[in-house]
């Protein structure tokens, strides 16, 4: 960590300066180095400030580091498997069965580890300097930039802690000679909390799209507290947030009429988006697009479909029944819906029954809600606009990984090269935001809190605005020769009040709303978590899932009290000690 200190310095020093020649030569700074006064003034904290937003999209290029904690949080979650085959990225193979290592052997723990770190020295480094240039700079600048700085500083800490646990915490009045000497500790949400309170204070609500402003503090502040079961205090957050909050670009927050448009590119920065992650194409480097998800399109698709690479994030078959309906458009929340009979059709069975005889495959024809074709990729159900999905052409293994391609974050044969960045390896670069915190994910944890305060109407209401939207058949997925036609059999109604007349029962519609609208986005392995039930969800998923995928899952098991946390990484520990930096327990 104390090399890292000084690479923002450098970055920044690359983006904003030339090299330069002088005949005093021994007299020159370092190669990539600043001296204090040339960043002490707003255009230097600005370009620091800069560097730390950088590193929500990742430090070292790997893409454990991305934002979108496709491994840590969508696969482990249940979601989606690793995909491709066994010997691609083979080190996710032990992650994904429960079995991660603090021995780190392609040190992706390691980097996400050291990238978040990096990300709080940056935010460190930008405080720092802002103390020392605040008198030539405006009160109101300092505050913002302190702000946002802040904000930044609070999300890449909430990171380490949902993933870790117990993890080292340093501001920047602390000497960077003494970081290696801070040890480990679960006791960090004072400290988290009061950076998001500071943003929340001194960010202003319109600060211009691509910044975070006053009300993505508001509800990262509210998330914290759900983190901590003080569901009172997140409601008043959450409170505040939907009846007053804004995008940073000035939009009264509001669900998309259109589901499907969370996740195109040409329509970022909309209402929805709370906190995002920005994306570009064409700078010189590829980082800089989502680079975290360029092995996460179907395999082999050539013109006819994105990315031509690499078949990684495939999503689950449990996760495809959970959209399963009844005739009335309510989930099956009792759990039924991976009982054979209601399994979502799909060509895996085919195959493999029929030695890929796919004309025997007829597509589901009973209810879904349709949320699952805007989030799964299914054999014949249009690809955006690309064509139908065609099934085994596009999956690498079928044994392996199953029949099923990620949709989500995925760009359109129209945005070829101009959404895209094709400038390296693979056409998967794309360029739409992430976005961490959108509008409906607040409201579903506004309904969280509300059932845990026993105000069980007003958890439904919450509930049905998200459930309203998805129900808005105009955006429905259609047939690509008919676009009046839907693609498949969609049914989704809003819950009646039956249906949280309990504590209990409005409970596991919330949790399981959250499965429906958030797959594939991240969240689902620290909500089991902090909902204390991951190893009863996470062994069923997996005991379902190893039927079918028994290569991947056969013999797999998540283990209660060691696989709540991930392994810290043992290269850590030995940079600092056994006797600072403790192991999690169970590893």
């Amino acid at each position: 960590m104390y090399r890292l200190k000084k690479l923002p310095i450098a970055i920044v020093a690359l983006l904003m300066f030339g090299v330069s020649c002088s005949d005093e030569f021994l007299e020159v700074a370092p190669t990539g180095s600043l001296a204090g006064p040339l960043l002490e003034n707003q255009a230097g904290v600005e370009g620091l400030l800069i560097g730390a937003y950088s590193a929500l999209n990742g430090v070292f290029g790997n893409r454990f580091e991305g934002p979108n904690h496709w491994i840590t949080g969508s696969i482990c979650g249940g979601d989606a498997n690793k995909g491709t085959d066994s010997g691609d990225y083979s080190s996710i193979n032990p992650i994904q069965r429960y079995e991660a290592s603090p021995v780190d052997p392609n040190n992706d723990f390691t980097r996400f580890w050291q990238g978040r770190y990096e990300g709080i020295v940056r935010c460190n480094n930008v405080l720092s300097t802002l103390a020392t240039a605040a008198d030539g700079i405006p009160a109101a600048t300092v505050a913002r930039l302190a702000g946002e700085a802040r904000f930044l500083r609070g999300h890449f800490y909430f990171d380490l802690k949902k993933h870790f646990n117990s993890i080292p915490y340093f501001d920047e009045t602390v000497p960077t000679e003494e970081v290696p000497l801070i040890p480990n500790t679960p006791d960090v949400w004072t400290q988290i909390e009061a950076d998001f309170q500071f943003a929340f204070d001194n960010v202003p609500a319109d600060n211009g799209a691509g910044r975070v402003n006053k009300w993505a503090a508001a509800a990262y502040m509210g998330k914290a507290k759900l983190y901590q079961q003080q569901f009172a205090e997140a409601k008043q957050w959450f409170d505040d947030v939907i009846e007053d909050g804004v995008t940073s670009n000035n939009l009264k927050y509001a669900l998309l009429d259109d589901y499907a448009q969370i996740y195109n590119a040409e329509n970022d920065n909309h209402a929805e988006a709370v906190l995002d992650v920005e994306s570009a194409n064409n700078t010189g480097n590829v980082q800089n697009a989502n680079a975290f998800d360029d092995l996460n399109y179907p395999y082999n698709t050539g013109p006819d479909g994105p990315g031509n690479c690499c078949g990684f994030f495939q999503p689950s078959f449990e996760l495809a029944n959970s959209f399963r309906t009844t005739p009335e458009g309510l989930p099956l929340l009792d759990g039924s819906y991976n009982n054979p009979e209601n399994e979502v059709q799909n060509s895996f069975f085919h195959v493999i029954v029929n030695e890929n005889d796919e004309d025997t495959f007829v597509e589901d024809a009973n209810p879904l809600d349709p949320r699952i074709d805007h989030s799964i990729g299914r054999k014949g159900i249009p690809y955006l606009d690309w064509i139908e999905h065609p099934g085994s052409a596009w999956i690498r293994s079928f044994p392996y990984a199953g029949p099923y391609s990620p949709k989500k974050y995925i760009y359109y044969k129209s945005q070829e090269n101009s959404f895209t960045d094709g400038s390296s390896w693979t056409r998967g670069y794309a360029t739409m935001n992430y976005t961490i915190i959108r509008y409906a994910d607040v409201l579903l944890m506004a309904a969280e809190a509300e059932v845990e305060l026993g105000n069980l109407e007003a958890a439904r209401a919450l509930v049905n605005q998200v459930r309203a939207r998805a129900a808005n058949s105009e955006h429905w997925v259609k047939e690509n020769d008919d676009p009046d036609t839907d693609a498949a059999n969609y049914v989704i109604a809003e819950y009646p009040p039956s249906q949280f007349a309990t504590q209990e029962d409005a409970r596991t519609a919330v949790r399981f709303e959250r499965k429906l609208e958030l797959s594939g986005e991240g969240h689902r392995f620290f909500d089991l978590v902090r909902w204390g039930v991951a190893a009863d969800v996470l062994n069923d998923y997996l005991a379902y899932e190893s039927q079918y995928l028994v290569t991947k899952f056969g013999g797999a098991s998540f283990t209660a009290g060691k696989n709540e946390l991930y392994p810290i990484p043992q290269s850590q520990i030995d940079i600092q000690g056994a006797d600072i930096l403790t192991q999690n327990p169970g590893y």
